[in-house]
């Protein structure tokens, strides 16, 4: 069994992983990572990156799964409910105010999925696009 700690030790790797993972995945296609980690008291955004002259705010979540089977019925994308929404729009508003980076206030938000095998070692990704707050 393992403590509540080492559990969430285990899930901020996980995290951490997914992330790095995410931010490869970006800069293959041309995004370019501007920030990660935004972290206000209400909320924090995983990765902020641009592309064609839009910030694009990503949201992260990121599982392991044992094996291709383990995929059926995980929608890790369905942890951003409805409270996890409202905070994502206010940090949005707060570092659009704080930083734009020269670029025009209009963005883009996604979430973006990686499952991590931990049996073949791999990883797959899962974009989805211009989510509507």
């Amino acid at each position: 069994m393992f403590t509540d700690k080492q559990l969430k030790q285990s899930n901020i790797k996980i995290g951490v992983i997914g992330e790095d993972i995410a931010c490869t995945w970006l800069q293959k296609r041309n995004f370019l990572i501007v920030d990660r980690n935004y972290n206000r008291k209400w909320g924090e955004i995983d990765i902020v990156a641009a592309k064609d002259k839009i910030l694009q705010f990503v949201e992260v979540k990121s599982i392991t799964v044992k094996n291709s089977l383990d995929k059926q019925g995980q929608r890790p994308e369905e942890n951003v409910h409805e409270l996890k929404v409202r905070r994502l729009k206010r940090v949005i508003q707060t570092y659009l105010l704080e930083k734009r980076h020269g670029l025009a206030a209009e963005f883009k938000f996604h979430i973006m999925v990686v499952r991590m095998n931990s049996a073949t070692r791999r990883a797959s990704v899962e974009f989805l696009e211009d989510i509507i707050l």
